[in-house]
């Protein structure tokens, strides 16, 4: 999960050391490149802050769902694998990343007298990605000096914190041939580009935002929206809702999900997760485990003690 490390508070006002969560994103003086992993994990949205300069991040999960539609009469289990790999190019401020997920789904089709069963897999998503922050509003203030004589005035809501980071990503589908998930006869490569803020409150709170305009090449574009909330409770546990809009003609839905994640380690976390929409065409529901390590070789990386 995405959290937050602010330095100049950790000197002198130590308990209240904040990690949060957000593109897991702890930020030090770059805003970037930070002591801890900053996992995207798990909720869906994309954070603005990259994993940092020659750092890679492997963040994958598995979940089982169950779905139900009311129209075609049809009950479905099934399984995914999502997974991504992130790495940072060049600069702090690049990420190139490979995101994606697989499905397999036993279906059982009650249109009939007789009730006919199948399954089906494939490749929901591959893309091949780069992120780029384009604005940062912490780096300047976490370079500020803190108030020495005034604990209300380091700590009191500042207006200026509602101005957030923002990233544009730009992406490439690779899907295949004859996927029962995607509609028929697409072509099987098409572009994805998203807007992404964030904000990092104080408390432990992050809250971003993404924008996605997707397979505009298509017959079938698709425009979605997530905003995804976090709170980190200590420096390893820290919770997440999310809300994910999506409208296309091929399907559109609103999703709700939630879940945690715990650090074990500056390179490794555990998460659970859980979604539900709110709709029967059809009514979805999963539930999830999944984690994110990280291969730390920023230039700036300090050296750890055994």
């Amino acid at each position: 999960m995405r959290y937050i490390y602010t330095n100049h508070k950790l000197m002198h006002h130590l308990k209240f050391l904040v990690f949060t969560l957000l593109i897991s994103s702890s930020i030090n003086l770059n805003a970037q490149y930070t002591d801890i992993i900053n996992s995207n994990r798990p909720g869906t949205s994309q954070g603005a802050f990259a994993v940092g300069k020659n750092v890679t991040h492997i963040e994958t999960g598995v979940s089982i769902g169950w779905e139900e539609h009311s129209l075609l009469r049809t009950k479905t289990d099934a399984f995914y694998i999502d997974y991504a790999i992130r790495h940072g190019l060049v600069w702090d401020r690049l990420e190139i990343n490979l995101t994606g997920s697989f499905v397999a789904e036993q279906v059982v089709d009650n249109r009939s007298a007789v009730p006919f069963e199948y399954n089906r897999s494939n490749f929901r998503a591959n893309t091949l990605g780069a992120k780029y922050l384009i604005y940062d509003p912490y780096k300047e203030r976490d370079q500020r000096a803190p108030n020495l004589y005034s604990w209300r005035a380091n700590n009191k809501f500042q207006w200026e914190e509602l101005i957030p980071a923002i990233s544009f990503y730009a992406g490439v589908n690779f899907d295949t041939e004859e996927n029962p998930f995607l509609p028929p006869e697409d072509p099987r490569f098409s572009p994805k580009f998203v807007l992404m803020t964030q904000n990092n409150f104080e408390g432990g709170f992050v809250f971003v935002t993404n924008f996605i305009v997707d397979r505009v090449t298509t017959d079938f574009p698709t425009y979605s929206y997530i905003l995804t909330l976090t709170h980190a409770f200590n420096p390893r546990f820290s919770m997440f809702v999310e809300n994910q809009g999506i409208k296309s003609d091929f399907y559109a839905d609103q999703l709700l999900r939630f879940g945690a994640a715990y650090l074990f380690g500056p390179d490794f976390q555990l998460d659970i997760l859980s979604m539900v929409n709110f709709k029967d065409t059809p009514s979805r529901f999963f539930v999830g485990i999944g984690g994110s390590y990280r291969i730390d070789n920023h230039p700036e990386k300090a050296p750890r003690r055994n």
